[in-house]
């Protein structure tokens, strides 16, 4: 099989790096050029251009943060029309976004005559090196995420199938939702607990001797006791994604109050300019002390 990787970053470089260590011909392409150099010496091939990456592929992942960067590689239009060659080809889309735009998404493809499969991420930068990715997919016939299986066992550790689009796009929703709230009770636990004057090493080492030890909690705490905020997974995926949670709970009459607070918590780390960190660094807005007023997170 022969691969495309569009969107190298923290997710997008393990992942071709695993594709091509699997024996799959991978060919990369990012509109930071400098991104693909590293991969580059490691002998993957390195497109000039979108259209170059999926002419040269079988099957293309996209991995971009949002649908404007989408949009924009694909060169689409106010119509939302595909403006380059993707005729008999494959795209894959392993970025989070909203069903309604994946399903938009899924129309234009076909119409533009090629095949479009949802295939988003559970899992962080650690999991992405490790190839031990959860890849959640789903697409109009079960044969389109047969024919990707290789490559989704080079890239994860299990493959869960989520029936048509958008399917696993709202499962992805649904699991982002409970992590995101994982991160941000770890971090508002550690908060508590130093400024009750416990000691937050004894803290964090008897949480992870007790029922609610996992591996989110042991991959933040050494992270938390250190202050360091350098970006696993970042705060500005978070609010995006539980931005997107709250659209659809709020078009369906649904009441989350833990996503509706913890949008507002990470819009006031956005605020704050740290986008680009880690999502443990929320602590910093709860050492602030609440706002005399937050909004409603948008």
């Amino acid at each position: 099989m022969k691969i495309g990787v569009i969107g190298i970053g923290v997710m997008g470089d393990p992942i071709a790096r695993n594709l091509k260590k699997a024996g799959l011909h991978v060919t990369v392409y990012s509109r930071r050029p400098e991104s693909c150099e590293p991969l580059r010496e490691a002998g993957i091939d390195v497109a000039a251009s979108a259209a170059q990456a999926i002419a040269a592929s079988d099957a293309t992942v996209l991995m971009l943060p949002g649908h404007g960067d989408i949009d924009a590689v694909l060169a689409r239009d106010a119509g939302g029309r595909i403006g380059i060659p993707v005729e008999g080809k494959t795209l894959v889309l392993m970025a989070t976004v909203a069903p309604a735009y994946s399903q938009a998404l899924e129309r234009a493809v076909g119409e533009a005559g090629g095949v479009y499969v949802e295939a988003p991420v559970s899992g962080s930068k650690t999991p992405a090196q490790t190839g031990q990715l959860v890849v959640l997919a789903a697409a109009a016939d079960a044969a389109q995420i047969d024919a990707l299986q290789p490559a989704f066992d080079a890239i994860g550790k299990r493959t869960v199938r989520c029936g048509a689009v958008p399917g696993a796009m709202r499962m992805k929703l649904a699991n982002n939702l409970l992590l995101i709230a994982s991160f941000e009770a770890i971090t508002e636990a550690v908060h508590f607990a130093g400024a009750i004057g416990l000691d937050v090493r004894q803290f964090l080492e008897m949480a992870q001797a007790g029922p609610l030890a996992n591996d989110v909690l042991r991959m933040k705490a050494p992270k938390l006791l250190a202050d360091d905020f350098e970006r696993q997974a970042a705060i500005s995926q978070a609010f995006k994604d539980i931005g997107f949670v709250c659209d659809e709970a709020q078009a369906l009459g649904l009441w989350l109050p833990a996503a509706r607070t913890n949008r507002v918590v990470f819009a006031q780390a956005m605020r704050r300019g740290q986008g680009d960190e880690d999502v443990i660094g929320v602590i910093k807005v709860l050492r602030e002390g609440e706002p005399a007023a937050m909004g409603d997170g948008r």
